[in-house]
């Protein structure tokens, strides 16, 4: 199933489609044969089902519209501008700004496209002018930008968090343990938080190592040039462009690691948070309606978290009955700040592209669910879950190996495949064996998330590439795109095994968190 599953995607068919075509092929083939019982087809419906009724799936679609928002209310821009004036006159000092505002975009959009077309189109051509060397530049810039996969909020951490939970919960149910405890998609995010940060931290290393041993490859940018000639401040202008951003972040984390709000709500806080940045961003209007719309989210939160808001009761003390009052006041507000928000996108000609964006991968990404739903179908009908639990429990090294082994063959897949694909097929399979060798579950997720951001790097379906590719000048070669990643993705490599030495940096802050 799934060497003629590569050979579909290899002639440029569709995934969704691909994948859902070969796991029906295969059924019927082996209906024909007499290998597979027809009947197990008949679930397919209620999986469909109860994928497009998960609450923790809704994230997707809110994420999706917020990433696309933010990018297209040109925050990403702005951050670039003001970090290369404040590290431009260092050496490497361009690299380590496009790798802040790509670990910055990661918190907020989580879009490796967008955030890769968006660094490619601004930093990459003043890189090359001020004398950078392509295979630096243009590895940096793939690199950053796909950070989006580690850095929560993430898409890969919403889809692993819900398919974690499931392979967490058979795991325990094939142990006996018939009241399992669960994984969240806040504890994957919180576990994902230090890792991330971990890896901005050696990517920025490397940009001081390259700075040291070979001045050429990124050199300063002249002071003279970092003049503002009598426009504001550089610590103005780097206050109004991170500001903004980052209090959304800490918005959409800080409720999430609070136990304010679920990650579906606080997508929709950081879906509500972006369309009021662009209404501040797009237009040069009266920024009050927004400022008083952002004070009544951010007191809607703290008031939700103190009292308790439901008016379904037989009896409402005092204190809760004015919360509620003061709640309905704020939501109006907001309400109010949401639609100024949505007109000035609107008027600006952005709130079409960001809606039509948004629907089309979310299409995309729910297709392939819903394709590797039927895939997966079908190979448990062949008892390919079996073969696949006989062989990691049978492998020398016992945990340790599976989980190398396991971790290796993710590696491959990704030269081949995206992150959806391994995560809705591949990691389904593995996950619960590994789970039921007594492994961490948030751990695990992680150090997997991890390990398939690599997908986006390496040739030669590299999506960050093809994106850089795109939008890169002529005089950068398609070579040096696919050497300057190579330094990257051994980054990665080190710190997937520092992660794998030391659980403690993935399992730390969930356990001071969650308990």
């Amino acid at each position: 199933m799934f060497v003629a599953l590569f050979g579909v995607l290899l002639s440029g068919y569709p995934v969704a489609f691909a994948i859902a075509g070969t796991g029906f092929g295969f059924a019927l083939l082996a209906t024909a044969l007499g290998a597979f019982d027809v009947s197990y087809l008949g679930g397919f419906p209620q999986r469909i089902y109860g994928t497009m009724t998960n609450d923790i799936l809704l994230a997707v679609p809110l994420f999706v519209f917020m990433g696309v928002m933010l990018e297209r209310s040109r925050v990403a821009e702005s951050l670039l501008e003001s970090m290369g004036r404040l590290f431009g006159s260092l050496r490497g000092g361009l690299g380590i700004s496009v790798t802040v505002v790509g670990a910055l975009l990661a918190a907020s959009t989580g879009i490796v496209g967008a955030t890769v077309v968006t660094m490619g189109l601004l930093s990459l051509p003043t890189m090359m002018r001020r004398g950078y060397d392509a295979k630096l530049a243009t590895g940096t810039i793939c690199a950053a930008g796909t950070l989006g996969q580690i850095i929560p909020p993430s898409i890969v951490l919403v889809l692993l968090g819900d398919v974690m939970a499931s392979a967490y919960a058979k795991s325990q149910l094939d142990r006996g343990i018939f009241a399992p405890d669960t994984v969240s998609v806040g504890e994957l995010f919180a576990g994902a938080l230090l890792p991330g940060l971990l890896l901005v931290g050696l990517y920025i290393l490397y940009q001081v190592a390259v700075a040291i041993i070979n001045p050429k490859a990124s050199p300063a940018v002249p002071m003279e040039e970092l003049k503002t000639d009598g426009g504001p401040p550089v610590w103005k202008t780097l206050l109004n462009a991170l500001v903004p951003p980052v209090l959304l972040i800490v918005a959409v984390l800080g409720s999430i690691l609070a136990g304010i709000a679920t990650p579906t709500e606080s997508a929709a806080v950081g879906a509500i948070g972006a369309t009021m940045l662009a209404g501040l961003r797009l237009s040069k209007r009266s920024p009050w309606p927004i400022y008083a719309a952002a004070a009544s989210l951010l007191c809607l939160l703290l008031i939700t978290q103190q009292f308790d808001l439901r008016v379904a009761r037989d009896a409402i003390e005092t204190g809760n009955q004015v919360a509620i009052y003061l709640a309905f006041v704020l939501t109006l507000i907001l309400i109010w700040g949401i639609a100024v928000g949505l007109w000035r996108a609107h008027i600006a000609g952005v709130l079409g592209s960001v809606v039509r964006s948004t629907m089309e991968i979310s299409s995309v990404v729910f297709a392939i669910v819903i394709g590797a739903q039927l895939f997966s179908l079908v190979f448990v009908g062949l008892h390919g879950d079996e073969m696949v639990h006989a062989i990691l429990a049978d492998l020398p090294g016992g945990v340790f190996g599976a989980v190398v082994i396991v971790m290796l063959v993710m590696f491959v897949l990704g030269f081949f495949l995206e992150f959806v694909e391994i995560t809705l097929i591949v990691v389904p399979l593995v996950a619960p064996v590994l789970l039921s060798m007594g492994l961490d579950p948030v751990w695990l997720g992680v150090l997997i998330a991890m390990n398939l951001q690599t997908s986006f790097l390496t040739p030669p379906f590299g999506f960050a590439l093809f994106y850089l590719r795109g939008v890169a000048p002529s005089t950068v070669k398609t070579m040096d795109i696919y050497r300057g990643i190579v330094p990257f993705v051994i980054i990665q490599l080190l710190a997937l095994a520092l992660l794998g030495l030391f659980p403690e940096i993935t399992t730390w802050l969930p356990a001071q968190i969650f308990g």
